[in-house]
């Protein structure tokens, strides 16, 4: 079981990062469909692991459905908020203390929102899930955003024509399920 969960977690790893990189494009259709693979997979490891009924596993599907697309507006606009900041932030150009004081009150901002999103979707799922389940669910949830954290940052450095592994810093290592 826990190979399977790995296989599971690196081949759905790649393909969200890829999903989550582009915002939009001409590939939208493809992306929608790899987004709908992944959750599909996903959410049958999810179901294995956590010894889940069908109906658990329903119930958790569209808990996860309601609270993504909120998740993903928080987050998508709390990258624009760091972009504004890295650009105030450049070397050789004087910030603006007050455009900087507001990204950084937006960026704090979001991050009490995405926390309070994460506490109603736990609270949610207390109504069908053992506290045990829901552990795990986080835990599992938390490996696959690590490993497309992981991903994304491989697929930048490949951009900028950086080596995967760079010297000084430690080989990745092996996740256990």
């Amino acid at each position: 079981m826990r190979k399977l969960m790995w296989v599971v977690c690196l081949a759905l790893a790649p393909a969200l990062a890829a999903q989550q990189d582009s915002a939009a494009g001409p590939d939208s259709a493809e992306r929608e469909r790899l987004q709908g693979e992944i959750e599909r997979r996903f959410g049958t490891v999810v179901q294995q692991r956590l010894g889940l009924s069908d109906d658990q596993a329903n119930k958790l599907r569209d808990t996860e459905e309601r609270f993504r697309t909120r998740r993903r507006a928080i987050v998508r606009q709390q990258v624009l908020l760091r972009f504004g900041l890295q650009d105030q932030m450049r070397p050789g150009r004087a910030a603006n203390p007050d455009t900087v004081r507001r990204l950084m009150d937006a960026i704090q901002a979001n991050r009490s929102d995405l926390l309070t999103i994460e506490q109603q979707q736990d609270r949610e799922m207390a109504g069908y899930l053992t506290p045990v389940q829901r552990a795990q669910y986080q835990m599992l949830r938390e490996r696959l955003m690590r490993r497309l954290q992981e991903v994304r940052r491989e697929r930048a450095l490949q951009r900028e024509g950086r080596p995967e592994v760079r010297p000084g810093l430690r080989p990745r290592r092996r996740l256990r399920p």
